[in-house]
């Protein structure tokens, strides 16, 4: 497989090009370099931790992992979507259930809801600059859906295999949209993403939805991801990625003795239907609003 090079532009103020729209119609994929300033990274890794540091993991012990999914069947999972909620690293916990090193550095991610629920990550999240972004990239109504906050902790930062966001924000027609901030400096040594350019335009090929009360794969096509070119997304801190929701994109395991901080939205368009059975749902008194 031919390893490539993203094409890094720049967006000062969320607006577009046609060259750019062209570029993300082709590639499925934009890398736009200094999309936030390192103060904005560097507050919002500090609310991130301040957040576990405020978290008891006696309550909850939901380990995260897109290689066994033992999350799926967890209803603290299941019901995070308006929530805040946080996740471990399958390595967190030694054969007794104990954390085998300090708390902030055991966390895989937190989700789904922070956009809303945390006054640092709405202000981050609702902007003029993200909204002017969706509206160029064509999204009529944007609302955000979900968001995540990515540790990839040193040594145990688990692999995320390829997949794309519509399998599991799905719409009709298809709308998702993913905006990825490298909140670190984000290399090949501590789990930079990669992707397909080009295949977005695949059919999609499974859904995770709800089907009696529990969360499943619902395969459309199990063919494998095609073997074409791929590009490395090494993104220095401040870059935002963003991803078509039919991109196949993948991350490896963090090996390395650094982290891989990064905080991703995923926005859909509210002119489009959400059907029920998807599995990430929100309760009426917290219903999506305009991005």
């Amino acid at each position: 497989m031919i390893d490539l090079a993203p094409r890094r532009l720049r967006s000062d103020d969320g607006h577009l090009s046609a060259d750019m729209r062209a570029s993300f119609e082709a590639d499925g994929y934009l890398f736009l370099e200094n999309f936030v300033a390192a103060a904005e990274c560097d507050r919002l890794r500090a609310r991130a931790l301040e957040l576990v540091e405020e978290f008891d993991p006696a309550e909850h012990r939901t380990i995260f992992s897109t290689t066994s999914r033992a999350h799926a069947s967890a209803e603290y999972f299941e019901t995070s979507g308006d929530k805040i909620r946080f996740f471990f690293e399958e390595g967190a916990f030694d054969a007794r259930g104990e954390l085998q090193q300090p708390k902030a550095l055991s966390i895989n991610k937190i989700g789904h809801a922070m956009h809303d629920l945390d006054p640092a990550f709405e202000a981050f999240s609702h902007t003029a600059k993200l909204r002017a972004l969706a509206k160029n990239l064509g999204v009529r109504a944007p609302q955000i859906i979900q968001s995540m906050y990515i540790f990839k902790q040193p040594h145990i930062g688990g692999e995320v295999v390829w997949h794309v966001d519509s399998t599991y924000l799905y719409t009709e027609p298809l709308s998702c949209i993913g905006f990825w901030f490298a909140l670190e400096d984000a290399t090949m040594e501590n789990g930079a993403m990669w992707c397909l350019p080009g295949a977005h335009r695949i059919p999609l090929k499974s859904r995770f939805v709800r089907r009696n009360d529990t969360l499943v794969t619902e395969v459309l096509d199990d063919s494998p991801w095609p073997e074409g070119p791929r590009v490395g997304l090494e993104a220095p801190k401040g870059t935002l990625i963003v991803l078509h929701g039919q991109l196949p994109h993948y991350s490896g395991p963090n090996t390395s003795d650094r982290s891989r901080h990064a905080y991703a939205l995923h926005v859909i368009d509210g002119e489009c239907r959400y059907p029920a059975d998807n599995w990430l749902v929100r309760g009426s008194r917290l219903p999506l609003r305009p991005l």
